[in-house]
């Protein structure tokens, strides 16, 4: 932007002497324009306009960006100063279980989303192919298909020989060990859910401890000596309670796809054996 205005400048100043260089070329005995010069005139005062108008707006540009920066910079300094203040030791313990929880949520998330997929269209492909006699081809089908849902229908058309009560009992036991793989790891994530506070708590309690301490080597209560030590305590409570909060909210999404994958998979159970019973009473 700076550079920009810096150009119109210097335009405008070559222009400026262009026109001195001709007028003082011109005869002496020649007349002036008034009007010409005139309008020359109002030219240069809008084009001084236009380039002050420039200015302004790349002074405010660069405010802006050095508020933003400052401000950007101040947060940063202010949570590097709590988290020293807090004790780094069991910060650090605190920071530790928000990082690897975050990592069972990241994980849980990705499996889940790729378990995801258009469950009705599925069932209405194996309803045609079984349908046809083409059993095989349903089977394939259901090979090549991801998620828990397509892995219990193969699970049920791999028994369509046998009768409908072990088809039924092998879907529902097939179902059970897939809704235990989606849950896989969520126990890690309470438990740095409850991990996170515990600490912070912890935290509290040396913090009420280091400033007795102080007391006690001082030989006086000082309101110094005191807040020093509950600054500790209330830090490390804070931060606590902020990873576990962080965490639950993970923790209530991924809850929320488990369950709309076992609904999923429940109704495709009930889809699947309607198909094989229809099969069954066609042969």
């Amino acid at each position: 932007m700076m550079k920009y205005v810096k150009a119109r400048w210097i335009f405008i100043v070559a222009l400026m002497v262009g026109h001195f260089s001709l007028a003082m070329g011109q005869e002496e005995s020649s007349i002036p324009d008034f009007e010409e010069i005139a309008a020359q005139y109002e030219d240069n005062a809008s084009v001084d306009s236009m380039v002050a108008d420039d200015i302004a707006q790349a002074e405010a540009l660069a405010a802006s960006e050095d508020t933003a920066s400052e401000e950007g910079e101040g947060v940063y300094k202010s949570l590097k100063t709590k988290f020293i203040e807090g004790n780094a030791g069991f910060m650090s313990l605190v920071a530790l279980a928000l990082i690897l929880g975050l990592a069972f949520c990241i994980e849980r998330i990705i499996y889940l989303t790729l378990s995801e997929i258009n469950s009705r269209r599925l069932l209405d492909d194996i309803d045609e192919k079984v349908a046809a006699g083409d059993v095989e081809g349903a089977k394939t089908l259901c090979r090549e298909t991801r998620g828990p849902v397509a892995s219990i229908c193969y699970q049920g058309l791999m028994r369509v020989g046998e009768s409908v009560e072990n088809i039924e009992r092998s879907i529902q036991s097939f179902g059970q060990v897939q809704v235990a793989n989606l849950e896989k790891g969520c126990s890690w994530i309470t438990l740095f859910i409850a991990i996170a506070p515990s600490l912070g708590f912890l935290g509290t309690v040396i913090g009420m401890v280091m400033a007795f301490d102080q007391i006690q080597q001082a030989g006086d209560i000082s309101p110094t000596i005191v807040a020093d030590g509950m600054k500790v305590a209330l830090i490390t409570t804070i931060f606590g309670i902020i990873v576990a909060l962080i965490l639950q909210l993970f923790y209530n999404f991924i809850l929320t796809k488990i369950e709309m994958l076992t609904a999923q998979m429940e109704d495709a159970s009930v889809t699947l054996m309607d198909i094989i019973v229809k099969h069954k009473a066609s042969l």
